[in-house]
């Protein structure tokens, strides 16, 4: 039986920081959108990476 993955949404919180790995855009959260899911941020077609 094939094992399923399940990537796990994290929310983002204030002050949090998201990187473009192809352009190298960064970029700060400072408003929540209050979403009930988890909201991807997405820059040059792919998913930005959050930086520490």
């Amino acid at each position: 039986m094939a094992k399923k993955t399940v990537k796990k949404a994290v929310k983002s919180k204030k002050g949090s920081r998201y990187s473009c790995n192809v352009c190298g855009l960064v970029v700060t959260v400072d408003t929540l959108c209050g979403c009930v899911d988890a909201c991807d941020i997405v820059c040059c077609g792919e998913g930005m990476k959050a930086k520490k």
